[in-house]
């Protein structure tokens, strides 16, 4: 109980730091740098889900990120949509699309699923690239309206954008949390384990696993159309396999299978690529050998390092306290990583 209401006051706490910012902090800057990691940390909740949660490593997250964004774009630059419906048809587009390529997909497994998605990816990026009467080709889409007014609320600055992209952003985490913490998200950990013994045991693994897919694609969606509307403008690069890897770097360096892995790995990632600016050209020189270090002695991410530390620390404290436990303390230890992620 004791360590539930210290995790809930540190997650309270970087609430109340996350809203204070812009009032402290008063720097366009550094508010622009923030919104954009926001929205970044909601595509990786959505890959991580899949990946860390049930064992699916999708590469194509960068083609759905691309479809909500290029949704949104048209409905409201092309037909004059409202910008709220607009964001819902949006992600609703995103899943079925993720819904129709799932069924496809998940027929394979590890990485004959990894190399399908890739290559879907990749067409995504070339049907937008190259439909230049629907997309705008490489001259990409421009003119992408802000969030339109929910009575007296505005969302035309970038201070009143940052609250939107935040509010989307704690919701992500709650839902992650209370699926991750479900029966469901049990049955998507259990997938992950063993899939063979998850079918033996009566779990209808195919189903489980579109649902998680096309959960997955439905906030890469969410996401994508927050960017649209955030930047004003968008081109076929959202959709190019950079962009998830760059997904896949936050997420293995912040740890993967975890819940706090997303927000740590994008916030640290984002933020020092910021500083170092000045050498953009040498950046994969520099978190090539980063990632690898980090890969080879904390595979679990600077999240899972710190929530397996914590584990053994409780468990020594107890078999201090305790004498004998530790046998049962070593086999319950696994257990505990899965919670507390």
């Amino acid at each position: 109980m004791g360590s539930f209401l210290k995790k809930k006051g540190w997650i309270l706490g970087l609430v109340i730091l996350a809203v204070i910012f812009p009032l402290v902090i008063q720097n366009a800057y550094f508010l622009h740098v923030l919104t954009l990691a926001f929205i970044w940390m909601i595509a990786v909740y959505g890959l991580n889900l899949l990946a860390g949660y049930t064992g699916y490593l999708s590469l194509a997250h960068a083609g759905f990120f691309a479809i909500g964004a290029y949704s949104l774009g048209l409905l409201t630059v092309k037909t004059g949509m409202n910008y709220w419906a607009a964001l819902i048809l949006a992600c609703m587009i995103t899943s079925v699309i993720g819904c129709l390529i799932g069924i496809v997909a998940l027929r394979t497994r590890e990485h004959f699923f990894a190399i399908y998605t890739l290559c879907v990816g990749y067409i995504i990026y070339l049907v937008i690239d190259k439909w230049d009467s629907l997309t705008g080709g490489v001259r990409g889409l421009i003119g992408i309206p802000a969030p339109t007014n929910i009575g007296p609320l505005s969302f035309d600055s970038s201070f009143s954008q940052y609250y939107l992209v935040l509010f989307f952003l704690i919701s992500t985490v709650f839902i992650m949390y209370r699926i991750v913490h479900s029966l469901t998200g049990r049955t998507f950990i259990a997938i992950r384990n063993s899939e063979d013994l998850a079918q033996t045991i009566g779990i209808s693994t195919m189903k489980n696993k579109l649902l998680v897919f096309v959960i997955s694609t439905f906030f890469a969606g969410l996401a994508g159309a927050l960017y649209a509307s955030f930047i004003r403008f968008i081109g076929p690069d959202i959709a190019y396999v950079t962009v998830i890897f760059d997904l896949l770097t936050y997420l293995l360096v912040g740890g993967i299978g975890t819940l706090a892995g997303p927000i740590v790995g994008t916030f640290l990632i984002v933020t020092v690529s910021q500083s170092l600016q000045f050498l953009q050209d040498y950046r994969m020189l520099i978190f090539g050998p980063m990632l690898t270090i980090l890969i080879i002695f904390y595979p679990r991410g600077i999240a899972g390092a710190f929530l397996d530390w914590r584990v053994k620390l409780s468990s020594k404290k107890r078999n201090k306290q305790v004498p004998g436990k530790a046998y049962f303390d070593s086999k319950s230890e696994e257990e505990q990583k899965v919670k507390e992620g």
